[in-house]
């Protein structure tokens, strides 16, 4: 059984699986995308459905022999420097379409999908969805209007904010934040995503087919992620709350995902966020929720 690891061996997470998947007796190579077009061979042929990889060090696998594919990083494309600028973004574009082509249409099991990778970096539609779907979520205003901004953190008690697509840790507004001058600068740059602030608890919930579990993250820090202290407590989820996960990892085109929610001290269950490659390596250990094993299953099973 062929089984691909989107990512290298710089990822300690890759590395885990690539072992695991190894020891349950799947033959297991990294999908580095950086090393295409230099060092890793990609063929398709639309009429008649047929293509292969050739990887960099030599082996060559059918497209209808992969079993599954493991999205852990993805790395685009990698073209060397070109003197011609035209012709270093046409060969960018060839190479990022024909990467982009076979990712739809290798016929394998992809943990996670090309099309939930893509859903997962609209986040504005992310809340939208979670919130069509009956799932509560924070207010929450995605602007670059300096007066939109100002008002919203005027009509809530505390307010965070984060970058739209991601990659930076939540933070407090301040008046500071305010101060009209920056504000103007700082929108003028880029939108920003602003929240109500939930008072309550951090909740993690990892969906793995249709197994769901959950700790809680006991953490002092707005943005937990920057606590490498947080203790973790595994809890039952409510059913209900069980189901949404459920109904939200089906929405978001999610095999496996980890949700992030906060519980106000009513009890309310707030949709934050659900990630679609998330570190799980610490969390099973301080956890002992197999979710190695999970993932085992998922990528070895029809």
């Amino acid at each position: 059984m062929n089984i691909l690891i989107l990512g290298d061996a710089s990822d300690a997470h890759a590395v885990h699986l690539k072992n695991a998947l190894t020891q349950a007796g799947a033959t297991v190579d990294y999908l580095n995308t950086s090393l295409f077009p230099t060092q890793l061979r990609i063929s398709w042929r639309p009429d008649t459905q047929e293509g292969c990889l050739i990887l960099p060090e030599g082996r060559q696998l059918n497209l209808q022999d992969i079993h599954s594919v493991f999205w852990r990083t993805f790395s685009g494309v990698y073209v060397p420097p070109l003197q011609d600028a035209n012709q270093q973004r046409v060969a960018f574009n060839d190479s990022i379409s024909t990467l982009r082509s076979l990712m739809q249409a290798c016929p394998a099991k992809w943990v996670n999908s090309w099309g939930a990778y893509q859903f997962h970096k609209e986040k504005p539609l992310q809340l939208n969805l979670a919130n069509k779907l009956g799932v509560t979520i924070p207010a929450t205003l995605i602007s670059n209007n300096v007066e939109q901004v100002k008002d919203f953190f005027h009509t809530h008690e505390k307010v965070i904010f984060k970058p739209v697509y991601g990659g930076a840790h939540t933070q407090f507004v301040t008046e500071k934040h305010l101060e009209t001058k920056r504000l103007h600068k700082v929108l003028s740059i880029s939108p920003v995503t602003i929240q109500e602030y939930i008072p309550g608890t951090n909740i993690r919930s990892y969906v793995i087919g249709n197994s769901v579990y959950t700790a809680e993250i006991r953490s002092s820090s707005v943005d937990f992620r920057e606590d490498l202290s947080a203790e973790l407590i595994p809890i039952d989820l409510p059913e209900s709350v069980k189901q949404q996960c459920l109904v939200i990892a089906k929405a978001f085109m999610l095999e496996w995902t980890a949700i992030d929610w906060r519980v106000k001290p009513t009890g309310e269950y707030v949709f934050l966020e659900a990630n679609p490659s998330p570190m799980f390596i610490h969390f099973e250990n301080k956890t002992g929720f197999p979710i190695t094993q999970e993932l085992i299953k998922l990528l070895m099973n029809n």
